[in-house]
């Protein structure tokens, strides 16, 4: 059993610090992108290119790089030492009896002896509703492996729970990697960059939002159901829609609509008829358009308010990204991340035209 001071969460990206360093965490997200699935070794066998002596050695978990050894231990001098496994040990320069005859770097890795598992890296981005007003949303580097590979898609709301770990700013995991010598490789090594090392992950989308969603008492089910049979419930639902906005009662009825939606149907032949709502707000300015904007933004569930005279035709759906490995994988925009919410955007008449195509075939 962990002890409580070992365990943070429930909590966000933006609370995480080098106080969880090597804790185990349970933080909320949003997956907007996910590399191809690759091979991580758990173990790995050499084997002395000279003695045929071969040797174990364990890999640490995450981003964890493998420490192969220089010098065999073996015996060299070009005798067959037997097919021996031994441990992963410091090595030992010049061979057991001090001959030295493997030389330097003679191991090969056996790649039909070693062990390997799945793994992936996602990105981890803050909820909409966890940031700040003012912030920009906070990503987090994170891996998964095993069973967990290939089942979150980019543009989920997940609760990941893994070790708050670090890896080496110079790259090549935790091996140290970058400069090898003087004062790039202790910079590297002092600079830690943070990624989370996934243990459990939760799909909090759709019906198994329950573990993160709003619960209600039953003496609340009961006044929602009082409110609901009320002979005036649509008017005073559409009174409390931006109740600091005078007058507008028709643009009230219209974001009522939208936030609670509509029926979604399945017609004889198989095809699917959305039940979504649309609204376009056309008015002079200082009309409070982007005031009808942010009260939805903030009172959905799931909501992304982006303008659209800085946002693009990627930056709404999704966008190729190329990592610094020369991977290319999808990033989710604001319309991926707004999947099963609604997604304001201001100044509609300001995209450019080919942007504001890129949004017509999108299927929410």
């Amino acid at each position: 059993m962990l002890h409580s001071s070992t365990f943070f969460g429930p909590g966000t990206l933006r609370d995480l610090a080098a106080s969880h360093v090597s804790r185990l965490v349970m933080v909320p997200g949003i997956v907007t992108a996910s590399s191809k699935p690759k091979h991580k070794a758990t173990r790995i066998v050499l084997q002395c290119k000279v003695c045929r002596n071969t040797r174990g050695v364990p890999i640490a978990p995450g981003l964890g790089g493998a420490h192969i050894p220089r010098y065999c231990d073996g015996g060299g001098g070009g005798s067959a030492a037997g097919n021996t496994v031994t441990g992963g040990g410091p090595p030992v320069p010049g061979g057991a009896n001090g001959s030295g005859g493997c030389g330097v770097d003679s191991f090969v890795v056996l790649q039909g002896r070693s062990s390997f598992v799945d793994q992936q890296t996602i990105k981890l981005q803050e909820r909409p509703e966890d940031v700040p007003t003012g912030d920009l949303p906070r990503s987090l580097l994170a891996v998964v492996d095993r069973g967990i590979v290939g089942t979150i898609a980019p543009g989920t709301r997940v609760t990941a729970i893994g070790v708050y770990s670090t890896f080496a700013s110079g790259g090549g995991g935790g091996d140290g990697g970058g400069k090898k010598n003087g004062s790039g490789a202790r910079a590297s090594a002092a600079v830690q960059v943070p990624y989370l090392r996934v243990v459990g992950i939760v799909d909090d989308s759709d019906g198994a939002r329950s573990s993160s969603g709003p619960t209600f008492t039953p003496e609340e089910e009961l006044e929602f159901r009082a409110f609901a049979s009320s002979p005036r419930a649509a008017e005073e639902l559409f009174a409390r829609m931006a109740p600091n906005i005078f007058g507008h009662s028709d643009v009230k009825k219209a974001l009522a609509c939208l936030l609670f939606g509509g029926a979604r149907k399945r017609l004889p032949d198989g095809t699917w008829r959305r039940g979504d709502i649309n609204v376009l707000l056309l008015g002079d300015p200082s009309t409070a358009k982007s005031q009808f904007l942010k009260f939805a933004s903030k009172i959905a569930p799931v909501a992304v308010y982006t303008s659209g005279k800085g946002s693009s035709a990627a930056g709404l759906t999704a966008s190729v990204i190329r990592d610094a490995s020369g991977e290319f994988y999808l990033e989710g925009g604001a319309m991926v991340l707004a999947d099963g919410g609604v997604v304001c955007i201001d100044e509609f008449d300001k995209m450019r035209p080919e942007d504001r195509v890129a949004i017509h075939e999108v299927r929410i």
